[in-house]
């Protein structure tokens, strides 16, 4: 290649922090007793399969833009960040009603965020990890200054009432985080992979609702999400002792105590704060990580500072997971 010929590449930031969260539910409340009043279900039941006691229920006038909308702005609010420092918006979503527009340029729009690189992801439940692996990666290579990734879902659009198995699972909400440059990494090297020979296992039913096979599902995560996590804290060049805080995909809470379990097998402190929002936010797919970190945070369960193991896994099957130090 000659020298008039030679491209120019751009450089960007040593490192990348999270600069701040937000996050959004609809009001609705719904309890497993309201839920026992519309299938054949009740309290115990629910407790025992999933751990799920209550969840968040939209409305139907409600969309997942305007979850995303004010995740998003929270976020920004919580960063110290102006809509116009942010150049990059990141929306991880599952559940958009149609696939044109994306969600991410009307959410951005709405924000006062102006002409931003602006794109959705689904890698379902997984969305959040793979939308901050690549938020941290724009940044460094200097493709991005700042970029706000929100992860939204609307499933309740999606649910099959009839289907008790899966309609007691999925809720409705969002969550976003703000990334930044630094001259310190605070955000590890994402780990991500996919299992695509077992796609028939989380699918759309009827191209309208969403359909799990449980138990599948159940033994695949137990025993393959906990190896994922290892990996993420080997390429961020720490030790299971070094984590703070496990925020895995609230999917199940039986799940999320068998991650925890292999992970303190592996050497992690017995202190390990575990997220368990899914309890009272219930399964919010890409959202279900930032929104359980802003809960967490605001509950002052977790501080700046501390160090997050995070890892998503869902559909497709998709998985990923990084290490990062909370603002």
């Amino acid at each position: 290649m000659t020298d008039r010929h030679r491209l120019r590449q751009t450089t960007g930031a040593a490192g990348t922090r999270i600069l701040g969260f937000g996050s959004h539910q609809p009001d609705k409340v719904v309890t497993n007793d309201d839920l026992s009043e519309l299938m054949d279900t009740n309290d115990q039941w629910i407790r025992d399969r999933v751990g799920i006691i209550e969840r968040r229920f939209a409305e139907k006038d409600e969309l997942l833009v305007d979850f995303a909308v004010a995740a998003g702005t929270a976020a920004l609010a919580d960063a110290g960040v102006e809509p116009s420092e942010v150049d990059t918006v990141i929306l991880p979503n599952c559940t958009m009603p149609s696939q044109i527009p994306n969600a991410a340029a009307q959410v951005a729009a709405r924000i006062g965020i102006t002409s931003p690189g602006a794109f959705d992801l689904n890698a379902a439940c997984a969305g959040f990890c793979y939308g901050l692996g690549l938020a941290s990666d724009l940044i460094r290579v200097g493709s991005a200054r700042k970029v706000l990734v929100i992860g939204a879902e609307k499933l309740t659009d999606s649910i099959d009432p009839t289907d008790r198995a899966n309609a007691i699972i999925f809720a409705d909400g969002a969550g976003a985080a703000v990334v930044g440059a630094a001259d310190e990494p605070s955000i590890g090297p994402v780990v991500w992979g996919s299992a695509g020979d077992l796609v028939d296992l989380i699918y759309m039913r009827e191209h309208k609702y969403i359909y799990q096979e449980g138990q599948s599902v159940f033994r695949w995560a137990t025993t393959q999400i906990a190896p994922i996590a290892l990996r993420a804290l080997e390429a961020a060049g720490l030790q299971a002792s070094d984590v703070d805080v496990l925020v895995p995909h609230q999917a199940n809470l039986r799940i999320v105590e068998s991650i925890a379990k292999k992970l303190r097998a592996a050497g992690a402190r017995e202190d390990l704060v575990v997220a368990d929002d899914i309890k009272y936010s219930g399964n919010t797919s890409s959202a279900s990580i930032p929104l359980a970190l802003d809960h967490m945070r605001k509950a002052g369960t977790v501080k700046p500072g501390d160090v997050v193991l995070a890892v998503g896994f869902g559909a497709g099957l998709s998985y990923a997971g990084q290490v990062f130090v909370l603002p």
